[in-house]
């Protein structure tokens, strides 16, 4: 079990003594974050904003203008919601080098209620223009994803949660931006999940294969630019799709497959996610049940795919 934001925290460190032009920006959230550890080993290149999320967006603009690499980081609610303008405006018109690094995606940050649990900002990231949008499945892919972002030039936007996850990769995994990764071959139905409802998405293929049912899973840690091509594969290979993440229906990475299949490869499509509702305070596994987003949530949509499926035949 690690938690995303701990392997942001970890890799930050590395990544600081690897790149001198690497800045960090907070707003007063660091020992949330886990920028607090970047903070203590690099304190002249770590700036604490205060409440200040438009501040802190417009001075990493700034910074990237003269060479630095600024990682922004505060929770993902605040960073969407409040610095938008900025994000939209300041960094991604004119296509500067800024990552920001959004902490506590999702409802299951638990008990903050409401108020603090994101569930658009996939949806709010996807419609700017030159942004590219990662939501890693676990905390080795956190690590390398972050690699990724620092290596490229323009404007990124990684999202991580609180929660301790299960891990699924092994050390030696190395990401591959923009390509979906198949983590099971299927012929009967295709599952698509992104961040923590992938390892649930491999749960559910096993025991779909107990009950016959051969399941393709696939891990689309890349939003945007979505991975279109592999997308239609599965599509006309397995006949439907399930897709499955911890954000609104609208606008995420259920909207984004159901473009590519509409203009491509038309196939029945189930989307596993928040069906227009705000989330509430709760446990983080009371919040997932009460939300369907579990593994047996998983099962039934992609019995339903293929239940869709025959009847169009």
């Amino acid at each position: 079990m690690m938690s995303t934001r701990d392997a942001f925290g970890e890799e930050l460190v590395e990544l600081g003594r690897k790149h001198k032009e690497v800045v960090v920006l907070d707003a007063d959230l660091s020992k949330a974050t886990k920028t607090c550890w970047f903070a203590k080993e690099f304190p002249y290149r770590f700036f604490d904003m205060g409440i200040s999320e438009q501040d802190m967006l417009g001075t990493a603009a700034g910074l990237s203008l003269c060479g630095k690499i600024p990682v922004v980081s505060t929770f993902t609610i605040f960073a969407t919601a409040k610095a938008f303008d900025q994000i939209r405006n300041t960094v991604a018109y004119p296509r500067l080098n800024v990552k920001i690094v959004a902490t506590h995606g999702g409802i299951t940050i638990g008990a903050d209620g409401a108020s603090h649990q994101p569930i658009e900002h996939i949806a709010l990231m996807r419609a700017i223009p030159n942004m590219t949008i990662i939501v890693p499945a676990d905390g080795i892919e956190t690590k390398e994803a972050l690699k990724y972002a620092i290596d490229i030039k323009g404007p990124v936007f990684i999202v991580v949660g609180r929660d301790p996850t299960p891990v699924i990769f092994s050390d030696d995994y190395r990401f591959d931006f923009n390509h979906g990764e198949m983590l099971r071959e299927g012929k009967d139905v295709t599952i698509i999940a992104t961040g923590i409802m992938v390892e649930k998405a491999l749960r559910a293929g096993k025991k779909l294969g107990e009950r016959g049912i051969n399941a393709c899973i696939v891990n689309m840690h890349t939003i945007k630019p979505i991975d279109w091509e592999l997308i239609v594969k599965v599509a006309c290979k397995t006949g439907g799709i399930v897709t499955a993440e911890e954000h609104s229906i609208i606008g995420g990475l259920g909207s984004a497959v159901a473009e590519v299949i509409s203009e491509n490869s038309p196939v029945p499509l189930k989307r596993i996610g928040l069906r227009d509702r705000f989330g509430q305070s709760g446990s983080a596994e009371e919040l997932l049940r009460e939300f369907n987003l579990t593994e047996e949530d998983i099962i039934k949509a992609a019995e339903e795919v293929i239940r869709r499926k025959g009847s169009s035949l």
